[in-house]
Order: structure tokens, then sequence, then C-alpha cells
């Protein structure tokens, strides 16, 4: 019962993170037009991803590990390794690069306004960034659920 439940909250974390990634371009589109909505849609975003996204990534490691540990499942198995090595690198994208974008993203639209070069510039690299993150956050799911045999 234990791992089940273990499962459920790995699983519920899982939607929440990245159910809330992926609204994070439905926000912008909607709001590109208008600067006032834009900076909502912004300060959202921002909020989305330090208080509900990045928690729940931190509860899917704690429990995927906490649910190895429980059946003892050896780390080095080839899909759960690089499903490891792909959320440290996922982790580093968003600590490193992603968040430092949106930070700048937030500060070029609300000084220099969403039509600046800047400003342009700054959601180009945070959108580049935000896909790549989905596409290995895909890649992540896809080896949990399938566990294929690697090598």
């Amino acid at each position: 019962m234990e791992y089940l439940i273990t499962k459920w909250l790995h699983i519920l974390a899982a939607f929440v993170a990245v159910g809330s990634n992926l609204t994070y371009g439905v926000w912008l589109s909607l709001a590109s037009g208008d600067q006032k909505s834009l900076l909502f849609a912004l300060r959202g975003i921002t909020f989305l991803d330090n208080r509900i996204a990045n928690p729940s990534y931190g509860v899917l490691l704690l429990t995927g590990l906490l649910m190895v540990f429980l059946i003892r499942l050896p780390l080095t198995t080839p899909w759960l390794l690089v499903s490891l090595l792909l959320y440290l690198l996922t982790a580093l994208i968003g600590i490193f690069a992603y968040a430092p974008a949106l930070r700048r993203q937030v500060r070029f639209a609300e000084t220099l306004g969403p039509t600046s070069p800047e400003y342009h510039a700054a959601a180009r690299r945070g959108l580049r960034l935000g896909i790549l993150t989905v596409v290995i956050v895909i890649a992540i799911t896809f080896l949990m659920v399938v566990k294929p045999a690697l090598w």
C-alpha cells in the first residue's frame, strides 16, 4: 500500500508540474497584444513556476526515489539512470537558463515594453528554453512509463 500511495503522489505531482508548464505558452499567446495583460501573464507564469511547478518537480524526485527504494530497484537500471540524468539536465536548464530568461523577459516588458527588440529577444529565448524543457520532460515520461531496455 505504501508503494501505491507513493506512486499516486508521484503521478499527481507529474500532472501538476507538467500541466502548469504547458499553460505558459497559452498565457503568453492570449496576452501578447496588450502590455498590461502581458505583465499579468508573465507574473502569473512566474508565480506558477516558483510556487506550483517547481515544488511539484521536487515532489516528483522525492517520490520517485522513494519508489525506487521501496521496490529495491537499482539506480543503474538503464531507463531509470537516463531519466535521472535528464531530470538533472532539466533542473539545470530551469535554474541557470529558463528562470533568468523569464526574469529578463518580465524586466523588459516592464521597462522597455513588449514591442522592444530586447523584449522580443528575451521572449524568443524563453520560448526556446520552454520547448526544450517540455521535450526533455516528455522523454522522461516516456522512459518512466515504457521502461525500455536501453542497453
